[in-house]
């Protein structure tokens, strides 16, 4: 490199650190570790990107790093030896007219890469397998340091790269004119010191790219100029900031900050919608024949956006991008990314049927969780998949009501919240695995329903047996104290019992450890029955009762008034939790009575001049993780109250034959 090169470059260096620094569409919100400036060209006929990236980087950690680690996501589509693909075998099938026919695999790969001072690194890159040592896996790539990054230093680098883009894979590609580009420049992981998560020394946290869980990666700026034909639409994450045209092409320039990853869409078919929620700007990007759809979209984000601000917190951002993709390009539809999400919808779609609200409003759950707090899918799906599917059953049964939210079609109904019951109780094996796994530690299914449906489940019984205002304290408490970093379950379940605490002292023992342990990450069942319900006449007493002398017969048509009335309650599944049971009595009178849980069977006994008609486990539903609601309740009916009449009456009748029999004999 010639001087007067190595003078620009450092220029620029200089220029962009200062750039990040002053910059501020909404006031600096996160330590902007990782921050990128990058120009991408699309050339639609190559199928390819040609890029260039600066890109500075904080050593937030007490101890110089020697080297860097990036993801590669595009070379999970390299061959189908990758592990991506090795994890995916059911993908294939629905790829395969993309693998086989065009050739629709990918790469990416950087040319030249050099440090400010001018050292070309370039040699230095190798592959690396963190998680599964498999050698033809390439969507990690290790850069060895000139110049260790010394504790507080932040270091700037320039590098050159290009990608052939996948047709029509999971979460990217392209399809005809459509071109999705998520997770497809290279990225720095996130390195981590001891302390941070579940950390115990220094390390970067780099995963190589899974069939299952997404991405986990640091805040920052990015400032990226996107080139493409002229006459084609990009939407992006992050604030428009002009719009240049050059000999056939078009240059979109958009910069985001404060946030984990950047996306962007573009097509020359996409038609732009426009709403505003408060001082938020929103577009819809969808294709012709679509268009009908946007104000279903519209009214959805705008309740999810209402209910979040109430119920989490503001957010933060003033754009939000909503892509609702073409039939072909179906592979990328329903995904998250920061101010820029995806949805999916068919032109036969009728209003009852609610899967495009569903998927706009999960998507933008995902701004929250965890794009603002922003957890580790990789290793804890549970945290940002769970914690939006909860929210997500929240705010659609909130609106569309609990019976109908999912549907309402040709007379069917059903809600979002009870969907997500079906979905976990009807699954293969519902004790599969706990959420203690990394998500493609699933290997024999259930990361869905584990990590998506019984995390909902599992906190709507949380939101039951503590209440919603305290449940929404807790989660208002999580999101303002790790907003803008990166918590572990662990600090979930910290906050909850800092706050279950607060409000309730030690009603439910110590710590709220009990219920996570259980609910989140075990596998045992939780069913409670109410196993008996009687209603006896009591009698006046009969035997040596006074005294050894005189015996009182006993006398069945002669009772007393009253009743001694038994509830007999059973613990069926191994998990356990307070319940209470609700029972009513023939005078209309009712009592809610309390119970730990804990034992395998318990009972509540009455004796008074009333008898019970109805005895019902968890009556107000608080439970959402008791697998059988079918047997929680027991109406004594009229029917049994005269068998038991006959009853008396048949053994009165053989008391008095008995005694005939005596006297003869």
């Amino acid at each position: 490199m010639d001087g007067n090169k190595n003078i620009d470059l450092l220029s620029c260096f200089t220029f962009l650190l200062f750039a990040f620094q002053i910059t501020g569409l909404h006031g600096q919100l996160s330590p902007r570790i990782a921050n990128y400036t990058m120009e991408i060209r699309l050339d639609t006929a190559q199928k390819t990107l040609t890029a260039s990236t600066v890109m500075s980087w904080k050593n937030i950690s007490d101890q110089p790093v020697s080297e860097l680690q990036m993801h590669m996501y595009y070379n999970a589509f390299r061959s189908s030896r990758s592990t991506f693909m090795e994890e995916s075998i059911w993908i294939r099938g629905f790829l395969n007219a993309a693998l086989q026919d065009d050739c629709g695999w990918s790469w990416s790969e950087i040319t030249h890469f050099e440090d400010a001072s001018g050292h070309i690194l370039t040699d230095s890159l190798e592959y690396i397998q963190p998680d599964d040592g498999n050698d033809n896996d390439k969507t990690v790539l290790r850069i060895g340091l000139a110049e260790p990054v010394l504790p507080g230093q932040t270091a700037t680098y320039r590098f050159d790269w290009e990608a052939r883009i996948p047709k029509s894979m999971v979460r990217t590609g392209y399809n005809r004119e459509y071109y999705f580009m998520a997770q497809w420049f290279p990225k720095l992981g996130v390195y981590e010191p001891a302390g941070m998560r579940y950390a115990k020394v220094d390390q970067w946290n780099c995963h190589q790219y899974h069939s299952t869980g997404e991405y986990y990666s640091d805040f920052g700026v990015y400032d990226v100029s996107i080139t493409v034909p002229e006459g084609f639409v990009v939407g992006a994450s992050g604030v428009l900031q002009e719009r240049r045209e050059d000999r056939g092409e078009s240059t979109w320039r958009f910069v985001a900050e404060d946030v984990i990853d950047f996306t962007w869409a573009t097509s020359p078919h996409f038609i732009e919608n426009k709403y505003k929620w408060k001082d938020i700007d929103i577009t819809l990007l969808t294709y012709p024949g679509h268009e009908h759809f946007k104000e279903r979209y519209f009214n959805a984000i705008g309740n999810a956006f209402e209910y979040l601000h109430a119920h989490v917190g503001p957010y933060p951002y003033p754009v939000l991008t909503v892509v609702d993709p073409p039939i072909h390009g179906i592979f990328t539809g329903g995904m998250e990314y920061p101010m820029l999400v995806s949805s999916l919808s068919f032109c036969f779609f009728p209003e009852g049927f609610k899967a495009p609200e569903t998927l706009v409003t999960h998507e933008l759950i995902h701004q929250y969780f965890m794009q603002m707090v922003a957890s580790n899918e990789q290793e804890e799906a549970w945290m940002d998949e769970g914690v939006t599917s909860y929210y997500e059953a929240r705010i659609m049964d909130h609106y569309g009501g609990a019976d109908r939210s999912q549907v309402k079609w040709l007379g069917m109904k059903f809600g979002n919240g009870e969907y997500n019951r079906y979905e976990f109780l009807n699954s293969p094996n519902p004790k599969i695995a706990g959420n203690d796994r990394k998500s493609w530690e699933f290997k024999y299914g259930g990361y869905g329903t584990i990590a998506y449906n019984k995390v909902a489940m599992a906190l709507k019984t949380l939101e039951g047996l503590i209440g919603q205002e305290v449940f929404d304290d807790m989660m208002k408490t999580y999101f303002e104290r790790w907003k803008f970093r990166h918590p572990c379950g662990r600090d979930l379940i910290e906050v909850a019992n800092e706050v279950v605490t607060k409000h309730y002292g030690h009603t439910f023992g110590d710590s709220i450890h009990w219920f996570f342990d259980q609910f989140i990450y075990g596998t045992e069942a939780c069913d409670y029955a109410v196993a008996s319900v009687t209603n006896r006449k009591m009698l006046h007493s009969a035997g040596f009762v006074n005294d050894t002398e005189n015996c009182l017969p006993l006398d069945l048509n002669n009772s007393k008034e009253g009743y001694e009335s038994t509830v007999v309650v059973h613990r069926l599944g191994e998990a356990w939790l307070p319940v209470e049971i609700l029972v009513k009595f023939n005078d209309g009178s009712s009592v809610l009575e309390q119970w730990d849980g804990k034992a395998r069977a318990f009972d509540f006994k009455y004796v008074s001049e009333k008898r019970i008609v109805s005895a019902e486990v968890d009556p107000f539903r608080k439970n959402n993780m008791d697998c059988n609601f079918l047997n929680n309740s027991f109406i004594v009916s009229q029917k049994k109250n005269s068998i038991r009449k006959y009853i008396y009456q048949i053994i009165t009748g053989i008391q008095h034959a008995m005694e005939t029999m005596t006297i003869l004999i």
